[in-house]
């Protein structure tokens, strides 16, 4: 960004065939260009502070300001003023972009001076030093409040008018293309600033609902997914038959789903796996989360703005750089690209589920695209809900092996010997623990219906 302003500096030094100097409109200096002139006279005392200590005294500035550099919309001439140490006149070229004054260039006067169209060119070059000094503020503007409310609010007039307060501080950006981006937990009550995370426009902290401590569930480190392959059959002996990789039914009560009189307290186990997942939805509206035993928790919400639709690089190289800053707990979840701000608070519940199955995954993670979720897209829009009559108990903390073997057993298509492989035990222990898994649900491993019923509840138990 700064070379862009000197760049635009040394174009109007050029046009005007005089060195001119760039400030903000605090009187800062952002650049200059050089100076040349054998003539002393050039370099008066106030160039000299600007340049020399990047600023200028308030006495100078309320000067300047007295021929009214803050309402002209084309160039003024100051005359000189040796008393005040502005040797020779200048003329001020305001900056400005859709009406409002950000900055100001100045060039020492001379006869006969620059022409008419020179400086109506140079002015032309003010405005496009104008758009930049609009895109840097709008970068470094803190819209946590309206980004906040926006994502908090529930479809209505209220949602409208923070959506149009958002759209109102982004400007031209609000119409492009963005990422919403999830990161949970967040460390931190307040968010970084924009300026820190390339390409983002707005970032702000919301309530996240966390795990209740004691809940259990399905363990970490489950293998992945397998699409190929039918089940296998064991040969006969003393274990239990498994037909297409499942264990077969054991006995009267297989399908009583008491396990013999085994129960799960009420709650335990609901909610998440033991690899310590995120519970909750934080979608918009979302209380402050406080659940038992949990307490309160934040999450980071990030808006990036995308050049391209099929380029989510900003959004993952912003992404990168949060989860550096809120360490390695911190999991993110991006949501599709949209333009505009319409549908924020959709994309914000992607963003969300996509960070909510990435630590209920850890192959998605710690990095998810809602697009690249597979049926996590469809298990994270389900509402919170207590776990099937059928899984309750299974999902006890003293059954959490069992879980385990049956999501190990159902992510490998119910091949037995694929799943004994990734679990480290005798198919003929498998076959046993299946066959448990049977009893205490009440569900047969052999009926699709059953198994697809038992794999939804086992991962839905993660999130």
């Amino acid at each position: 960004m700064k070379g862009d302003y000197q760049d635009l500096v040394d174009e109007i030094s050029t046009l005007l065939g005089a060195p001119a100097t760039l400030e903000n409109r605090d009187f800062g200096l952002i650049a200059f260009g050089a100076h040349d002139s054998e003539d002393d006279s050039a370099m008066d005392p106030v160039r000299t502070r600007s340049i020399l200590t990047r600023k200028s005294t308030p006495a100078v500035r309320a000067w300047f300001e007295g021929f009214g550099i803050t309402r002209a919309t084309g160039p003024v001439r100051i005359p000189a003023a040796p008393d005040a140490g502005v040797n020779r006149g200048r003329i001020c070229l305001p900056v400005r972009h859709r009406g409002v004054v950000l900055g100001y260039v100045w060039l020492l006067d001379a006869e006969p001076g620059p022409s008419h169209a020179q400086l109506t060119a140079a002015m032309e070059v003010a405005a496009r030093i104008g758009d930049l000094l609009a895109d840097e503020e709008r970068a470094g503007a803190d819209l946590s409040r309206e980004l906040r409310a926006t994502l908090t609010a529930e479809r209505g007039w209220q949602y409208d008018m923070a959506v149009a307060a958002l759209r109102t501080a982004l400007g031209p950006d609000a119409d492009g293309l963005h990422a919403l981006i999830c990161l949970a937990p967040w460390p931190d009550e307040d968010s970084p600033s924009p300026r820190t995370v390339p390409g983002a426009a707005a970032l702000c902290t919301v309530p996240w609902s966390r795990p209740r401590t004691g809940d259990a569930g399905p363990g970490p480190g489950m293998g992945a997914a397998s699409r190929t392959g039918a089940g296998a059959r064991p040969g006969s002996g003393g274990g239990a038959r498994a037909g297409s990789g499942a264990a077969s039914r054991t006995g009267a009560g297989a399908r009583s789903g008491s396990g013999g009189g085994t129960r799960v307290a009420s709650g335990a186990g609901a909610r998440t796996g033991a690899g310590g997942g995120l519970a909750g939805d934080p979608g918009p509206g979302a209380p402050a989360g406080s659940t038992e035993g949990g307490g309160a928790a934040r999450a980071l919400a990030a808006l990036v703005r995308l050049r391209s639709g099929d380029n989510l690089s900003p959004a993952t190289t912003a992404a990168g750089r949060l989860q550096a800053t809120a360490g390695a707990a911190g999991v993110a979840g991006i949501a599709s690209p949209r333009r505009g701000l319409a549908d924020l608070d959709i994309a914000w519940r992607e963003a969300a589920s996509a960070a909510r199955a990435a630590s209920a995954q850890p192959h998605l993670g710690p990095l998810a695209e809602w697009a690249a979720l597979g049926p996590y897209r469809m298990l994270t829009a389900l509402p919170p809900a207590e776990p099937d009559p059928a899984v309750r108990a299974l999902l006890a903390p003293a059954h959490a092996e069992l879980a385990r073997t049956a999501e190990v057993f159902l992510d490998h298509a119910g091949q037995a010997g694929r799943t004994a492989t990734a679990l480290g035990i005798h198919r003929q222990t498998l076959y046993y623990r299946l066959s448990r898994v049977e009893q205490l649900t009440g569900l047969d491993l052999d009926e699709g219906e059953d198994r697809l019923l038992l794999h939804m509840a086992l991962k839905a138990a993660r999130l």
